[in-house]
């Protein structure tokens, strides 16, 4: 049983000693491998129009749709009709929609991770609270054996949770610019 013990502890004491190194690069990677493209297609949405008319100004310009997914209620409510909506409704439209870029865009170069990923982590639960006040969505319930908008969003939020804590990594903006502040 001990050689076992001994076995077990060489192998996991030489695996414990990468996580330093692996682990924020990971968390980055599967981020980008799976949330990035998600995040950036939705504020394409916002932005672009459908018939891929994509001018330089576009990016300054938001779609009748951007309304209908963050605020759909209210969007309903003035009958559809952008300009019925006030001032906070479009400040709220832009930043949500920019967010969505900057965020991601601030993950995946491993610059300012921490407050990206804490960012992100507030819009997930907006996302999820307007996915399921707004949208009709059901949440779901943790621990009831069925997959459910809760159980994703939960995965999210402990990879967004993880590069708080830990950071971007090694190979990163962050580190580079750490490194350059301790050499001065």
């Amino acid at each position: 049983m001990n050689a076992l013990i001994n076995l077990h502890n060489g192998i996991f004491s030489r695996i414990e000693r990468l996580s330093p190194v692996a682990l924020p690069t990971l968390a980055r990677l599967a981020f980008v491998a799976t949330l990035f493209g998600y995040y950036w297609q939705s504020a394409g949405t916002k932005v672009w129009d459908r018939r891929g008319n994509e001018g330089i100004f576009d990016f300054f310009t938001l779609e009748s749709g951007v309304y209908a997914q963050m605020f759909p209620k209210a969007f309903e409510a003035v009958t559809y009709d952008p300009s019925q909506l006030g001032f906070i409704y479009k400040l709220v439209a832009f930043a949500g929609t920019y967010a969505e870029w900057l965020l991601p865009l601030l993950i995946l170069i491993g610059l300012f991770t921490r407050l990206a990923a804490l960012g992100m982590i507030g819009f997930i639960a907006v996302q999820t609270w307007v996915d399921t006040t707004g949208h009709g969505a059901e949440l779901g319930a943790l621990f009831d054996g069925r997959y459910a908008l809760i159980d994703e969003r939960v995965l999210w939020v402990f990879l967004m949770a993880y590069l708080v804590f830990r950071g971007a990594g090694p190979l990163s903006l962050d580190r580079l610019f750490l490194e350059r502040k301790s050499a001065e």
